[in-house]
């Protein structure tokens, strides 16, 4: 990686929707006691603030606009200057962009952090299956899946009764449009961080339990000084 003989702190961590991402971030977070840093969550909670970049948050998502690269690059440099990052840091939703990752990258080399980058590579049929087969139960939250934790009764949650029913988001057409924008907006992503140093591995997010790929991606991190492009 460019920063080669840098203390690998940095985990930035990729993978579609339905792939086990936030999963992993949770078992790799405490597994190497490091900070889960969610763009996402962060952008909800700074435009709570009152200080310049939360006002400047809230006036471009309250007028229908992305925040652009420049306050999100900002809030998370801001971001890993915090003490729970002392340790590590887990980057999850974050960089969406060309302009970001190279940002991102200038950044974590210039305090001599290195990177490790994981993708999670799911079967996209696999995913389709996954998420299309969820039932919700509006009344209790109860989730249900028909193959994997399938109801007592069809189509009744076991805890209250009330009718399960498919979020909009677990649709199958739904969700071949999240996994159509996922590939056109991290491609570029994942061959830019393959091709520029960086300790990149591809994982199979499907064949093995959650803690079992945990494992793996943890090992990979505290090996991580290993340069170049490992698939498994």
């Amino acid at each position: 990686m460019p920063d080669g003989e840098s203390e690998v702190r940095a985990i930035i961590l990729f993978g579609p929707p339905g792939s086990g991402k936030g999963t992993q971030a949770k078992l790799i977070r405490d597994a190497l006691s490091v900070a889960h840093i969610s763009t996402g969550d962060m952008l909800r909670e700074r435009m709570k603030t009152e200080d310049e970049l939360g006002l400047e948050l809230r006036r471009s998502l309250g007028a229908g606009q992305y925040a652009c690269d420049e306050l999100v690059n900002r809030m998370v440099q801001e971001r890993i200057q915090d003490g729970d990052c002392a340790n590590g840091f887990i980057l999850d939703g974050y960089p969406r962009t060309l302009s970001q990752a190279r940002t991102i990258g200038q950044t974590l080399e210039a305090q001599g952090i290195g990177r490790v980058v994981i993708h999670l590579r799911v079967d996209y049929n696999r995913i389709i299956a996954r998420l299309a087969g969820r039932r919700h139960c509006a009344q209790c939250g109860a989730v249900y899946h028909l193959t994997a934790r399938p109801p007592q009764q069809s189509g009744r949650c076991d805890a209250c009764q009330a009718e399960l029913a498919i979020r909009d988001d677990d649709r199958e057409s739904v969700v071949r449009r999240r996994l159509d924008v996922y590939d056109a907006q991290t491609k570029p992503l994942l061959e830019y961080f393959s091709g520029d140093g960086s300790a990149f591995y591809e994982i199979d997010g499907a064949t093995a339990p959650p803690p079992a790929i945990a494992g793996q991606i943890c090992e990979l991190v505290r090996n991580g000084r290993a340069v170049g492009v490992a698939r498994s």
